[in-house]
């Protein structure tokens, strides 16, 4: 096990493989990651009915604790968690504070709303590109791109570039090559 402690956020309408996808890696990887409701209940639905038990509830949190905060991305669960006060509060404050956060697919759009963007490479998906240009954002097309601490990707499609970044920012391009070859990822 590393000595990282990541959480995954959830909302009602989450995208699924978003989600389990990076989850999976992350926990392949030895790396201990939460999976916290931002809803009033630990059960939380995915925009194609899956229901996932998270953890613990967003207010159970040790912030403190963490080392980074990840967004899966979906609609409505992005707009879920843009509308989420308590969790915008600490994005803000850990990537202000240089710790890490990711977002993937449409989620980006919520670190552009904050400021988290501006001058910084980022991607999202396609049809909220231009919510980062509008938040500063240097928009690139690459599957997954970490800019200082900061680490985005595109959606569905790049889910498991996006958890392998994850495991290359926290334990090295190694572990990430590792964990890609057990997964028979080419």
């Amino acid at each position: 096990m590393s000595d990282k402690k990541l959480a995954i956020f959830f909302a009602d309408g989450f995208e699924d493989v978003e989600a389990i996808a990076v989850y999976d890696i992350l926990y392949r990887a030895g790396i201990d990651t939460l999976k916290v409701s931002i809803m009033p209940d630990i059960y939380v639905s995915s925009s194609h009915e899956l229901t996932i038990k998270c953890d613990c509830l967003i207010g159970d949190v040790d912030f403190d604790s963490l080392d980074m905060l990840i967004l899966p991305g979906g609609m409505p669960g992005s707009t879920n968690l843009r509308a989420c006060d308590k969790l915008c509060d600490e994005l803000v404050r850990f990537a202000g504070s240089g710790k890490t956060v990711g977002a993937i697919c449409a989620a980006p759009y919520v670190f552009a709303e904050l400021g988290l963007l501006k001058g910084k490479k980022a991607t999202c998906y396609p049809a909220r590109e231009v919510d980062l240009l509008a938040g500063g954002a240097d928009l690139v097309h690459d599957k997954a791109v970490i800019c200082d601490n900061i680490i985005t990707s595109r959606g569905m499609g790049t889910a498991i570039d996006f958890g392998l970044k994850i495991v290359e920012h926290f334990l090295g391009k190694d572990k990430a090559d590792e964990i890609a070859c057990s997964i028979v990822y080419a």
